[in-house]
Formats: structure tokens, C-alpha cells, sequence
């Protein structure tokens, strides 16, 4: 019996947000600018802590509907939008008939929380005779059920479906980075094995919430000094600013690209996905696995690693003692776009479908120091997730 042949995937349309502005054209610019361009830091709001916002949206572009942008927390607002530049760019904004037969992807956490409620329990907690009790009191008595449904991830699909008329099947992953990357490993996956013809696969995040900063800072994961790349962070104690970022892709079978006479920007060939528990040497093993499925396939000189490096020190070393074994020109996008957990995974395929649909690395990112300069034109991108806590990812992304 005939084996029938891996469909080839393309990625035919891009929405990504971040601090550096909307859309591919803006972040080229700023990545290739001066300090100004691609430094965009919010130092005040939250001091000491920092973070990269999202550049300012004419929301009412791709959500047009007030009632619809009003009931949205900022984080679904972000990537609804970025949802529809992605079709805007893929040629299949309001085409019902492909619209009704897209699957659609989404990497989210939860919602914004009960600031009040959150300060109340973990100031009582410091005084509480039976810590366990009373927290158990205090989420019963003062957290609303209504409020917990806002905060659902799958919100963000709904949103997108109702706003975009996305309706074919959907999934919402969540946990961290691994649901970014495992969100458009699925949808790569079910595209090479015929089960779609067309994916809207993506994520967003926040980072312009206390809570948020909360979460980070409870895990001693906070950059709090001077901005620095996230390379030479560790060697000042590690730590990660976060970003906001909607970033969302269009995976298409070829075939079905080019019956509807799509552009690719890019092929997505290969992604892989693991999480240990990162006891000596295991995350080393798991990266050093998923690079060794994809080297044979990659051509020296001309492939560049977009790397999600968090900044966080145990991360950082992780993935430098990989890459440094590699010697790979690498690019760390989260030293100007921060670090945006769900939707980095996402936002780096698209950063990396980018470059190699330009031929073009973008420069050291930050002026960073630990990043070579490419002497080719660059024909492959490795796209790689060492998440701040646990869960190794990798992709191969490659000009057509």
C-alpha cells in the first residue's frame, strides 16, 4: 500500500504586534534602526519593574464593533487584532467559504484578576496562623464566579470567531511557553497529515498588568536594573522584562495556497516539542535531540536561530551551551520585544519566516555583543523556546 506524502506547509499570512509596531514592515525597520527604533521600554509605570507595550492600535481597524472591543480584556483586544492582520495579510479576511472550513490554534493564559482581592489575601497571608485555611477562605468568600469566567483563554478564540467568522474547529492550549509552541506544532502537524487545508495559529499576552508582574516576581524571574540584552543579563543575577504581543500565522497546505493563487512568505518544515523537569543535563539532551532532527536539513552559513531567550539565568545557559556547541549566528528577539510566554513561540516564527522571506538577518539585536553577524544570505531560520521554567521547543522555518 502507497504511503501517502507529508503535504508541504506554507505560511501565507502574518499578524504580529509587539512594541516595535504592526506588522512585518514595522519590525524590520525598527530591528534594523538605531537604539531609538528598536528600544521601546516602559520604565515608570511599574517601577522597578519594566515592560515592552504594545505599540498604540487603531483598534476600531480590525474589531470594528464597539460593543465587541468594549466586553474584551486588553490582552484578547491584542490578539483579535493581530488575528485579523494575519488574514488581512493571508488574503482570507470575510471569504466565507474558506473562513467556515479554517481550524484555528490560540496559546493563551488567563485573564486579568481582582487586584483588590489579590493584595487582601497575600497581605493576610503574612499574618495568618494557618496560611493554608485562610487562603482557602479568601478564595471562596471573595473571588467572583463572574469574574473567573473572564478570565478563561479560550475567550480569545471566541472573540476571534465572532469578530473574524473563523468557524471551523478550535483549541485553545495553555501553560506557559510550551502552549506556543505546541499550538503551532499541532497545527503543522494536522496540516501535513491532510486533517485542514488552513490554520490560524497564534497567541497573545499582556504584559501591562500587575498581576502578570506579580507572577514573574513571585518567582524571583524579574529584571528590575538597566535594560540590558538578555544574553548578559545572567552574568548580573538573570531575569526577564515582559512584552506585550499578539502574534498570529496562517498555515496552509501548498496545494491549497496555490489553487486560491496565495503568496507563501515562508515554509514551516518542522516542530518539535518536549518538557523535563530539568534535572541536570535533561533539557540539554532534549534541545541537543530536536536540533539533531533538524541539522541534516540545514545549510551552513546560510540559516540563522531565532531564539525566545527569556533572560532568566538558568534558561540562558541552558540554550547558550547548546547554540555555542552549534556556532549559529543567533538572534534574541526578547531583548526588544520582551518576553511574552504564550505568544513568543508564535511571534518568533514570524520573525523568522521574515527574515528568511527577505534573505536577510536582521542585525544583532540590542547591540548585542553574543550574536554574530550573518555573511550569507540567509535561506533557514531555527526558531527555539527554552521556557523561563520548564518546556523545550524548536522549529525549522525556510524560504520557498
Amino acid at each position: 500500500m502507497a504511503i501517502a506524502r507529508e503535504r508541504e506547509a506554507w505560511i501565507t499570512g502574518i499578524g504580529l504586534v509587539s512594541a516595535l509596531g504592526e506588522g512585518l514592515d514595522a519590525h524590520w525597520t525598527a530591528l534594523n534602526g538605531d537604539r531609538d527604533a528598536w528600544l521601546k521600554l516602559d520604565s515608570t509605570t511599574y517601577a522597578p519593574y519594566q515592560v515592552h507595550p504594545a505599540v498604540p492600535l487603531d483598534l476600531a481597524k480590525q474589531i470594528p464593533d464597539r460593543g465587541d472591543r468594549r466586553q474584551m480584556e486588553g490582552w484578547q483586544r491584542l490578539g483579535t487584532y493581530a488575528a485579523g492582520l494575519a488574514l488581512d495579510d493571508a488574503g482570507v479576511k470575510g471569504e466565507g467559504d474558506i473562513l467556515k472550513r479554517m481550524h484555528m490554534i490560540v496559546a493563551a493564559g488567563g485573564g486579568e484578576r481582582d487586584y483588590a482581592v489579590d493584595g487582601q489575601v497575600l497581605s493576610g497571608l503574612a499574618g495568618a496562623n494557618e496560611p493554608g485555611k485562610f487562603l482557602n477562605e479568601r478564595l471562596m468568600n471573595d473571588l467572583r464566579p463572574t469574574l473567573f469566567l473572564a478570565q478563561l483563554s479560550n475567550l480569545l478564540a471566541g472573540n476571534i470567531s465572532i469578530v473574524h467568522g473563523v468557524v471551523g474547529s478550535s483549541r485553545t492550549f495553555m501553560g506557559e511557553e510550551m502552549a506556543g509552541v505546541d499550538a503551532v506544532r499541532v497545527a503543522l502537524n494536522r496540516c501535513h497529515a491532510g486533517q485542514g487545508d488552513i490554520f490560524l495559529v497564534g497567541g497573545a499576552y499582556s504584559a501591562e498588568r500587575p498581576d502578570t508582574i506579580l507572577h514573574f516576581e513571585l518567582g524571583h524571574m524579574n529584571w528590575t536594573k538597566p535594560w540590558a540584552p538578555v544574553w548578559e543579563r545572567p552574568k548580573d543575577g538573570g531575569g526577564t522584562i515582559l512584552g506585550s504581543v499578539g502574534a498570529f500565522l496562517v498555515i496552509e497546505a501548498r496545494e491549497h495556497a496555490e489553487a486560491r493563487g496565495a503568496k507563501p512568505i515562508a515554509r514551516l518544515s518542522k516542530v518539535s516539542s518536549d518538557r523535563t523537569r530539568r534535572k541536570d543535563g535533561d533539557a540539554e539532551h532534549t534541545m541537543a535531540v530536536q536540533w539533531n532532527e533538524i541539522s541534516p536539513g540545514l545549510i551552513p552559513g546560510a540559516t540563522v536561530v531565532v531564539s525566545g531567550a527569556t533572560g532568566v539565568s538558568e534558561a540562558v545557559a541552558i540554550e547558550r551551551d547548546i547554540l555555542d556547541q552549534r556556532r549559529v549566528p543567533t538572534r534574541a528577539t526578547g531583548s526588544v520585544i520582551g518576553h511574552s510566554v504564550e505568544a513568543t513561540f508564535p511571534a518568533n516564527v514570524a520573525l523568522a519566516a521574515m527574515m528568511v522571506q527577505r534573505g536577510e538577518a536582521v542585525p544583532p539585536v540590542g547591540g548585542s555583543k553574543d550574536e554574530a553577524k550573518m555573511t550569507r544570505k540567509v535561506k533557514q531560520a531555527v526558531v527555539t523556546s527554552v521556557g523561563h521554567w520548564r518546556g523545550e521547543g524548536m522549529a525549522l522555518v525556510e524560504a520557498i
